[in-house]
């Protein structure tokens, strides 16, 4: 058999800072690395990036591909895919891991394309398995399973990708589990020169303009949401108010967000953000799998429901059959009486 290419992880960052789905991304790179025996490597692509290398080590890397040049700041999708394109042909990696962001998502494709490789977008889950082709009869050892939502969230899909590697996915943001750093961990570091031609920096970023967002669902400690048995957008005021109380964030179910009632930055679950508060009050929300595979990570999570049937109650750890109507106004009186 064919020697099977190492793991790759593509490293983002902005102002010398190391994104957060990244690290996650090398600590699930490390798992399949070592399932399949073979090393876990980053690619670190930039200007003045070496601060971050010892970092990457901490978190899996066995060994980082460091490309440095002015030309690579700011990120622009041509130079970066020419200089992960120029490592593919001559180290041959096996799995190719993006975050599911603005970066991964305009650069992945551009990249598969180029080396008509397969790639499945806004996976939640991945595994090492066997494969067998029942159209193609063939079989297939230690493949990469790249598990994502299909239909609107209605089904899950597990993908396999046989087409030349390296086998290509995005990641969401917060799906993967970050294991605590290595500290002092140590591995090799490949400095890389990137051929860039005046094809691949055509493009100039002149401005950059940058919204903030409203909400943090992902670092939020403690979030109170909201479903479909809100009833209304003003429902979502009672949510709010609990959420105030506790010092938290709004988060919603998809069919909350469906309804208009609160903006999609706030959705919990496959189809929005996938999260892990230390507290989770689920209301008036009834329990679908597309949701609670977003916030089952909770450390604590108590839902609130009429219907004492609510799917949401088998993955509760406190579960208060009745009215939010008359139940949140009671925790809020009782929160601030304790405060």
């Amino acid at each position: 058999m064919a020697n099977i290419g190492n793991v790759w992880v593509f490293i983002e960052q902005e102002g010398g800072n190391i994104a957060e789905v990244s690290l996650e991304l090398l600590c699930k790179g490390r798992e399949l690395a070592g399932r399949l025996g073979v090393k876990t490597e980053a690619l670190l692509i930039g200007d003045k990036l070496g601060k971050c290398v010892d970092k990457l080590y901490e978190y899996g890397a066995d060994t980082v591909f460091l490309a440095e040049d002015p030309r690579l700041e700011p990120f622009t999708v041509q130079p970066f895919a020419k200089v992960i394109m120029d490592l593919i042909r001559e180290y041959n990696p096996n799995i190719l891991l993006f975050g599911a962001t603005m970066k991964g998502r305009e650069l992945a494709p551009r990249v598969a394309s180029e080396k008509l490789a397969g790639l499945t977008a806004d996976c939640t889950s991945l595994r090492i398995d066997n494969f067998d082709d029942k159209v193609s009869k063939k079989s297939y050892t230690d493949k990469l399973m790249q598990i994502r939502p299909a239909f609107g969230g209605n089904i899950i899909a597990t993908i396999v990708n046989t087409w030349d590697d390296p086998q290509m996915v995005t990641v969401r943001e917060g799906v993967m589990k970050m294991d605590e750093p290595m500290v002092g961990r140590k591995g090799e570091l490949i400095k890389v020169k990137p051929a860039l031609s005046g094809v691949e920096t055509v493009v100039k970023v002149i401005e950059r303009v940058r919204e903030d967002k409203d909400v943090n669902l992902k670092g939020a400690q403690i979030i109170v949401a909201g479903g479909y048995g809100v009833g209304s957008k003003e429902g979502f005021n009672l949510i709010k108010q609990l959420a105030d109380a506790l010092g938290g964030e709004v988060g919603a179910s998809r069919a909350a967000v469906d309804a208009g009632w609160i903006e999609h930055d706030h959705q919990v679950g496959q189809t929005g953000i996938t999260v892990r508060p230390k507290l989770y009050i689920a209301c008036g929300i009834s329990g679908s799998i597309q949701h609670r595979a977003g916030m089952t990570g909770g450390k604590k999570i108590i839902a609130i429901n009429t219907d004492p049937d609510a799917p949401i109650f088998a993955v509760s750890h406190y579960s208060i059959v009745g009215d939010l109507k008359t139940v949140i106004p009671q925790m809020i009186k009782a929160f601030k009486a304790k405060a």
